[in-house]
Order: structure tokens, then sequence, then C-alpha cells
């Protein structure tokens, strides 16, 4: 009797291992939290005297189980995704990563930039090699380039200028030699490679990568971001805003706790992200007043093949009806809705 016990309770304990610990080929996105920038973007000599917030908002991300699949069936703070929704096509933990943390610098040098042009500042911009988005497979750099690879030369010439890159591998044909020269790990490390057709190309020869030119940026007074384990593009909107509060000797917040998503883009356009609903049901959480949500522009093809397709703000407006919050959600095309809108708030 005592055998068959234990007996029972490894099977119990086993279906317990298995619904919660067992991963799925899929992921699970939940309300992730609000951080408030000011102590994680630093700039040099900065006001920080302002009273009120603005928060960072995040989803949280994680592999399925059993469990939190059964689980995001009957709830509305989880939601199944599936693999595709997430990863690229093949792409790994370490690539995943990898490309969230580029698309965080990015985010990052946008919103220095946009906030230092709108604050009349300038920044000296300058060429800093080329970055491996990705390395296609069965492409000419399939096991020898990574992602996250820096070229710096490629045979034996140094990258130095915006479109150097591109022109160096240009008019060469296919089982043509190329040796570049990538920093990986902080070394350098010399790749021969031989030239084909890249997958998926109808015909074209290269080496068989996504790529990024990559820009170093200086400033006066300098800014840094402390973003730890964060990755993506979404905070971009609220980095502008703190970078240019404490620029600024005037308190954008006017005392309020605020919040908001979405990627800057390079020219000041808010663009669109994904989880607008589950960082309502943060922010509402958080205590979070004000909400800057994209209002990205979704033409009339794209909602015809994607019926129920929302912008963001549409989504984060249905988001808040849902769960009853006071908060007030504000829809932004670029900065200057943004900056318009603290403009003309009276202060609290």
């Amino acid at each position: 009797m005592k055998m068959k016990r234990i007996g029972l309770y490894a099977v119990v304990l086993l279906l317990i291992l298995f619904l919660f610990m067992y991963p799925l080929d899929a992921y699970i996105s939940k309300p992730g939290g609000a951080y408030d920038l000011a102590p994680i973007v630093e700039v040099e000599g900065g006001d920080k005297d302002d009273v009120g917030i603005f928060n960072l908002m995040t989803i949280s991300i994680g592999k399925a189980t059993p469990a939190t699949y059964v689980a995001s069936k009957f709830s509305d703070r989880m939601k199944m995704l599936p693999i595709n929704k997430v990863r690229k096509e093949g792409e790994n933990d370490k690539e995943y990563n990898i490309r969230q943390k580029k698309l965080m610098s990015d985010s990052q040098f946008n919103a220095i930039t946009v906030a230092f042009s709108k604050a009349g500042i300038p920044v000296d911009i300058t060429y800093d090699g080329v970055f491996v988005v990705s390395v296609l497979k069965g492409g000419a750099s399939d096991g020898k380039l990574e992602t996250g690879d820096k070229i710096r030369y490629v045979d034996g010439i140094q990258l130095k200028e915006a479109g150097q890159f591109a022109s160096s591998i240009t008019g060469k044909g296919e089982g043509d030699k190329v040796k570049v020269t990538v920093e990986r790990d902080k070394k350098l490390l010399d790749v021969e490679i031989t030239l084909r057709e890249i997958p998926e190309s109808q015909g074209r020869i290269g080496l068989g990568v996504e790529f990024q030119e990559d820009r170093l940026l200086a400033t006066d007074p300098k800014v840094k971001i402390h973003t730890a384990d964060i990755g993506g593009p979404s905070a971009g909107l609220m980095f502008t805003l703190e970078i240019m509060n404490q620029l600024l000797d005037e308190d954008l917040t006017k005392g309020y706790n605020i919040a908001g998503t979405g990627e800057m883009l390079a020219d000041g356009t808010v663009g669109r992200i994904g989880g607008a609903d589950f960082k309502i049901m943060a922010a509402d959480r958080e205590g979070v007043e004000i909400f800057f949500a994209p209002n990205d522009y979704l033409p009339e093809e794209v909602r015809a093949k994607n019926p129920g397709i929302m912008t963001n703000y549409e989504e984060a407006v249905k988001t808040a009806e849902k769960i009853g919050t006071k908060m007030k959600i504000v829809p932004v095309t670029t900065i200057d809705d943004a900056l318009d809108y603290l403009k003309d708030l009276e202060p609290k």
C-alpha cells in the first residue's frame, strides 16, 4: 500500500511538472510593469526637479506551458502567441535576444536625436560599420557570420561611409571570394566567404545576410540610458519625452503620472508596437493618469485583409473601456502631438 502511495505521488508530481514546466512551441504574453524613467535616463547636468513622472511600459513574454496555455483561454490578461509572431523563422534564443537589444539601441538613438533636435541642440553622428541583423539559412554566410557581428572591413578596406558596404559587394559574381573582418565578442575575426545566390532572391548574388548600417552618436550634454534586460523599440516615445524633460528647465509632466508606448522613428513619427492592450492594463494598475498611444494609420486594404485589426490607439481605448479605467488615453502620431498635448495641459 505504501509503495502504491509513493507511486501515485510520483505520478502526480510528474504531471504537475509537465503542466507547469514543459515548454510548448508558443509564447504567453501578459501585462508587465511601469518604470519611472527619471532614474533610467541620465542627462548629464539635466533637470531632475520635476514633480510628475514619465513611465516606460513593458509586457511580459515567456515560453508557454500546458498550464499557461489553458489559462490563456480563460483570461483576458494572458494571450497565447504563435512562435512566428515573436521570432523570425529559424531564429534561436540568442539571436532573438540580440535583435531585441538592437531594436532597443536603435530606439534610444532616435529618441536622443529627436529630443535634442526639438530642444535645439546639435548632435554629432558618425558611421560605425555594418551590424549583421540575421544570417540567411543556406546563404553564403551561413555558419560563418553570426547575428550581432559588426562588419568592420571588406577585403581589407575599412568601412567608413554609408553605402560603402553594399557597393563593395555589388559587381561581384557567384563563386567570388570576399574577406570580411568582423567584430565579435570585442575581438576582430577574418572570415572568407564565397558568394552564392541569396536564398529566395530570384538569382541575386551576395553574402546572404540582413544588415543595418550602424552609427555612433555624440551629444553635449551626454546621455546614458540604463535599460538592463529590457528589449524592443516600444519605449522610444517615452525616452524622447524624458530626455527633453531633463534637457529643459520646465516640467513637461505638469505633475502628472504619465505613461505611453510607441517606437520613435528618425523623423519624429511614433511607430506602431505590440501589446498596447496589456500596457493599458499595467498602466491602470500602477496608477497612471495619462497614456500616450500611437495613432498609426491602417490603409483600408490592410483592414480588409485583417478583419478586426485596430490601431494601437483604438486597441488602447477599447481596453480602457473594458477595464473601466479613468486614465486619459491620448492619440499621438508624432512627437509633436505629445508635446502639444502637454503644452496645453493644466498643471496638476
